[in-house]
């Protein structure tokens, strides 16, 4: 599947001023409200076979992992994708490209989005919802990784992050039981009138225990998707570990892609 926006592919030459521009630029364009090509009554267990003669979304989980020097510098990076259907792998693709520019803080995308839109062009199954290991509008500028990608791809996308880039909780998210959601709104840091609801603080797994407490996702619409839907889909995918599956599973396939890459002569 060719991009649908091609001009905002991520550039590293681009200056910092223009790359938050395009950025302002990505947000205008990305829709975050639900906007499927599937049924919406499937993403109530994405994983599973629907009811209805209807096949099941393929959904695919994105990851990234990093390749080092003979000195031990990180110089590439490695996207890695798996793609699910009715609970099933059904490919996996990784690709590897330089770093072009140093990690800045909101502008993820520009340093990994060459890799994962590789990746995304090596797969022979079209996904028709994209799961990022990063955020998506809860951003400086409303377009974390998963919607500058999603933008470009113009793919249902959803940022499931492991800690909140920017944004405020409307409530307290420490030691939440499982299946809470703690909505997070934009504040002076987000390019959004105060209150603006971003996403939520998702609480997929907890602990039985007083003593041991696991964290919340922030998980946030990408593109073409509500941050109600975002959430009911973290949860829903969380089948036995914290992480959705399918960003689970794309996180061990990019150590382990990692590992084939180095023992290649």
């Amino acid at each position: 599947m060719p991009s649908a926006r091609p001009d905002l592919a991520p550039d590293a030459d681009l200056s910092r001023d223009d790359m938050e521009a395009m950025q302002r630029e990505i947000a205008t364009a990305a829709v975050f409200e639900d906007q499927f090509g599937f049924d919406p009554a499937a993403l109530s267990s994405p994983l599973e076979t629907t009811a209805s003669a209807a096949e099941p979304p393929i959904v695919a989980g994105v990851d990234q992992s990093f390749l080092t020097n003979a000195d031990g510098e990180q110089d590439r990076a490695l996207s890695a994708v798996v793609a699910m259907q009715g609970g099933e792998v059904v490919e996996r693709v990784a690709a590897v490209t330089p770093l072009e520019i140093p990690y800045i803080p909101g502008l993820l995308s520009f340093r990994e989005g060459r890799p994962i839109l590789a990746a995304l062009e090596d797969l022979s199954v079209d996904p028709e919802l994209l799961l990022f290991d990063g955020s998506g509008r809860i951003h400086f500028r409303q377009a974390g990784i998963a919607t500058h990608m999603g933008v470009v791809r113009d793919v249902p996308s959803v940022g499931i992050a492991k800690s909140l880039l920017c944004g405020q909780p409307r409530e307290e998210t420490a030691d939440r039981p499982e299946g809470t959601r703690v909505a997070i709104e934009a504040d002076g840091n987000v390019d959004a009138p105060d209150g603006t609801l971003l996403g939520y603080a998702v609480q997929t797994r907890q602990y039985d225990s007083p003593n041991r407490h696991i964290n919340p996702l922030y998980v946030s619409p990408g593109h073409r998707v509500g941050p109600e839907t975002a959430a009911d889909i973290a949860l829903a995918l969380a089948a036995s570990y914290k992480l959705p599956e399918p960003v689970r599973l794309a996180d061990s396939y990019a150590d382990e892609a990692k590992r084939n890459y180095r023992e290649v002569p």
